[in-house]
């Protein structure tokens, strides 16, 4: 679909000097953005130069760098094509995908067979491990998702549950989390369950609220087909014909772990998401989810994707502050040099 021919241009060693032209010059005032801002935003980001004329594009600096602006303009290029809209987000994606491809290789960064479709947006990988995590959420009945905030690994759980509810292949959304931040038990808080749960439960209502419209989600949680769950009252049911997602699972002991599992029942998916670095649970106390990843290692049918620095798809500036965290945390893991 997409219509861009480039060419290389001699240039000294470790130097990229490639050309672009496209096809259709209606399409190039998006990809290029408001006063060339898509383009600054490359070549702020690569470390390239990226010159505009008429229907071509002529990329210099650092030979990758210049293979990664070209399939990351290809990408968006072929994005507008498809009728999708291109904005500042869509220019990081095509980037992310861009630097973490193989040399030569286009960006699968619109692939129709891997969108997740709501009510209110068609939602793609912005990551191969994205790619890959929504992969496992259609083919696989237990998916674990980990890694650091902003990786989408909550977000894209909720949309593949709602793709399921609209399409029938599920009859209802159960939304848990454990509310150890608390302090202290449920029943001590103010209000109904729904009530002294929610606080815990907003980043998934958040994750809802950008998929259904609003009066959707609000009757479908007094019909019972989303429904908000603690992980305390998950025991001694069986959740069949759902999709059921329990969020922060790091912060589980082992015992609700393995509870919470064993309530897989027919035609329902499971997935689990953490982030096995942000454990806020009382000292000594050994994480659910670390447990249930040594334990279900050699389970065949269980998919587990680890999302990383690279793949955090919020403002640039988070994913380099996770690194400077991971980078801290490795430092203070690596043991002291011997003096003697």
């Amino acid at each position: 679909m997409t219509a861009v021919t480039s060419s290389r241009e001699k240039a000294p060693a470790g130097q990229g000097r490639v050309t672009m032209q496209f096809d259709d010059n209606m399409l190039l005032p998006p990809l290029f953005g408001e006063r060339d801002q898509h383009l600054e935003r490359i070549e702020r980001q690569l470390g390239v130069s990226v010159v505009s004329r008429g229907n071509r594009l002529a990329i210099a600096g650092p030979e990758a760098a210049t293979d990664m602006a070209r399939a990351a303009l290809i990408a968006l290029y072929d994005r507008l094509k498809r009728g999708m809209e291109v904005d500042a987000a869509a220019v990081d994606a095509a980037l992310r995908l861009a630097n973490q491809a193989p040399a030569g290789d286009t960006v699968p960064l619109w692939d129709d067979a891997m969108a997740i479709h709501t009510r209110k947006r068609r939602i793609t990988a912005r990551s191969p491990n994205q790619a890959a995590y929504i992969r496992a959420l259609r083919e696989r009945e237990m998916v674990f998702g980990l890694g650091p905030a902003g990786t989408g690994k909550t977000y894209l759980a909720v949309a593949a549950a709602v793709d399921n509810l609209m399409s029938g292949a599920v009859a209802r959304i159960i939304l848990s989390r454990p509310a150890v931040e608390a302090g202290e038990r449920l029943g001590f808080l103010p209000g109904d369950l729904r009530e002294k749960v929610d606080p815990y439960l907003r980043p998934l209502y958040d994750a809802l609220h950008d998929m259904l419209p609003a009066e959707q989600i609000e009757k479908r949680l007094t019909n019972g087909e989303i429904e908000i769950a603690p992980l305390a009252f998950m025991r001694g049911r069986t959740l069949a014909n759902a999709h059921v997602i329990l969020d922060e699972a790091q912060n589980t002991t082992p015992v609700q772990m393995k509870m919470f599992l064993t309530r897989l029942g027919e035609n329902a998916r499971m997935t689990v998401t953490g982030d096995l670095t942000q454990v806020d649970l009382p000292r000594g106390t050994r994480s659910g989810l670390r447990d249930a990843l040594e334990t279900l290692r050699d389970v065949e049918e269980i998919a587990v994707i680890e999302f990383g620095e690279a793949d955090v798809v919020r403002h640039p500036l988070v994913a380099r502050i996770v690194g400077a965290y991971d980078a801290r945390d490795r430092q203070r893991a690596a043991p002291e040099d011997d003096p003697s």
